[in-house]
């Protein structure tokens, strides 16, 4: 492995600790790693000091894409906020397993499957027939659908949900495919395992295009997985894994963790 390859790659597992730090197993792993001599040489920026994890552009327009397209299911939780009105208002609620939400005004809703500019409409609508211009608003408090991350060298960057069983090539052609500096024969899987360690799996997506890997070369990805498409000139990626939100940027596709909507 290339001197830069190993820059970028000890960068990404230093940002994987930040991100789940409690997590002593992990924690210990991680320190083993740093310690191997290929992991020498790290030169990652620390964010700014009270820099906030949300200022950087890059996971705002993922998370804002994210949320507009987000389509709600069983376990995730919402906000319901009707102005002026705290009987109608639901500070949180849970979508049932059959997908409903009960509101004391409008009863039991089915919500699965809406996003939520789509909710919103549709509680204007209903309330309207009670209320005289109702101002209603959703916030998603936690998206908990299977979720993985795509950062680096692909034409869309972002946040994918698993509705089926997806591999490496399924989840960079979701994201618009490699850029033109993306680096096919270099893609990383970033993965923590139950016991909290980590995990980093190399995927030769060239070969794949080629038709010269193996099936299980493919590797099928798992909740919470981040793959990184590294650029042909590293620095793209490791300016991307230096940001101040790339932490909380994996917490969130590995936790579960709270969008921040209001």
């Amino acid at each position: 492995m290339g001197s830069p390859e190993r820059l970028g790659l000890t960068a990404a597992v230093m940002a994987l600790v930040c991100a789940l730090q409690g997590h002593q197993v992990f924690a210990r792993t991680m320190m083993t790693i740093m310690q191997n001599p290929s992991g020498a040489g790290v030169n990652s920026r620390a964010p700014a000091a009270g820099q906030d994890p949300g200022d950087d552009r890059l996971f705002k327009d993922i998370y804002q894409e994210f949320y507009d397209t987000y389509r709600l299911g069983p376990t995730d939780e919402i906000a319901i906020r009707v102005t002026g009105q705290p009987d109608y208002t639901l500070e949180r609620v849970k979508v049932s397993p059959t997908g409903i939400v009960y509101h004391p005004l409008l009863g039991d809703l089915e919500v699965a499957g809406m996003t939520v500019p789509r909710l919103i409409e549709r509680l204007t609508k209903d309330l309207s027939e009670y209320l005289i211009n109702p101002k209603v608003s959703v916030a998603l408090l936690e998206a908990n659908s299977a979720k993985i991350g795509v950062l680096g060298d692909v034409a869309r960057p972002g946040i994918l949900v698993m509705s089926r069983p997806m591999n490496v090539l399924e989840a960079i052609l979701a994201s618009g495919g490699f850029a033109e500096t993306g680096n096919k024969s270099g893609v990383t899987v970033l993965r923590q395992t139950r016991d909290g360690r980590a995990q980093t799996l190399k995927v030769n997506v060239k070969r794949i295009l080629e038709g010269k890997a193996q099936p299980e070369e493919n590797i099928k990805l798992k909740a919470g997985d981040l793959v990184l498409i590294h650029g042909n000139a590293k620095k793209k990626l490791n300016s991307v894994m230096s940001l101040a939100g790339f932490g909380s940027f994996l917490s969130f596709i590995s936790m579960g963790g709270s969008l921040g909507r209001r």
